[in-house]
């Protein structure tokens, strides 16, 4: 067995170790060129000049690759500078935007009587001008001026903070004022018209020039929900033979109410009430020409015109 292999080896070095002539004769009478040469050392040429070849076409289409990546990397920056210019013009706007918005709050603040902190003020006044958000430590410590402005632009509103929480506040406390005086509509959901103003009018039955001291309302119809304008207290409910079935409440502030004309009433003397709660219905009991609702405001002995209170929130 070794000796086979080994035989086969030796064929195998004479095979290689072979020796082979190249002549080269050219076509005219010149000299003919020979070259000597042996089985290994051409097919380790032809080795090298086929891994050359390879080599070299490897290479060039890596290069084109790499070519139209770098291509496409410079196109996609181009686009991304495109972007950024984009979002910088967008980014000053915020800024601008945000700057009205603390000078619209500090004036409304102001006429509201609510006094900003002397640390938001600082702020504001430090950071008035745009041109301080590129400071020297930003510069120093390579952070973009995006990132200042985003920085200003959290500031603006932590600033804003503070203020919109006490308008809250004093809107919270106005609601329960505004629940306290009459300042709806005293028909529900809003609905009919004012058939006949607060003041010098010609009587409706009589035809004479009178004061009429309140309101009147109509749907048109008898049966329309009426409701209380603010809290208060039932003090009268009954019979009338001028107001037909009436209620009278009492609020806060010396303030009554009266309702007049109705077909039912829903609320006795006594029950406690609050605002746009259904206390009867519009009818056209009393002295009346058709269905609607007679409404009063009277503050202490004064009686006073209802549509000066209604809708005043």
């Amino acid at each position: 067995m070794f000796a086979g292999i080994g035989r086969m080896f030796v064929a195998i070095v004479r095979f290689f170790d072979g020796k082979l002539t190249l002549m080269i004769v050219p076509h005219s009478n010149g000299k003919v060129i020979s070259v000597q040469t042996n089985v290994f050392a051409l097919v380790l040429g032809a080795i090298v000049i086929c891994a050359t070849a390879l080599s070299f076409v490897y290479f060039n289409q890596r290069n084109s690759s790499s070519g139209a990546e770098i291509s496409r990397l410079r196109e996609e920056n181009r686009e991304t500078l495109a972007s950024l210019d984009e979002l910088r013009d967008e980014n000053n706007n915020l800024i601008q935007t945000a700057r009205k918005f603390q000078n619209s709050l500090s004036q409304s603040l102001s006429l509201l009587g609510i006094n900003q902190s002397s640390s938001t003020s600082k702020s504001a006044g430090k950071n008035s001008d745009l041109s301080s958000l590129f400071d020297t430590q930003d510069i120093a410590s390579g952070s973009l001026k995006e990132t200042s402005d985003i920085r200003q632009l959290t500031s603006y509103l932590e600033n804003a903070v503070r203020p919109v929480e006490q308008i809250g506040r004093m809107l919270e406390t106005q609601g329960t004022l505004f629940s306290d005086i009459p300042n709806v509509w005293p028909i529900k959901n809003g609905i009919g018209h004012i058939s006949m103003e607060f003041g010098q009018n010609v009587h409706p039955i009589t035809q004479q020039w009178y004061i009429h001291k309140g309101l009147d309302f109509s749907t048109w119809r008898t049966g329309d929900p009426i409701i209380a304008t603010a809290n208060g207290q039932v003090v009268t409910a009954g019979y009338d033979n001028s107001f037909g079935n009436f209620v009278i409440i009492k609020h806060k502030h010396g303030i009554y109410t009266r309702y007049a004309h109705m077909a039912t009433i829903r609320v006795k003397k006594g029950d406690i009430v609050s605002q746009r709660q259904i206390i009867g219905t519009i009818g056209n009991t009393g002295i009346s020409t058709g269905p609607h609702l007679h409404y009063e405001v009277h503050i202490g002995s004064d009686v006073v015109d209802p549509a000066k209170y209604i809708n005043v929130k």
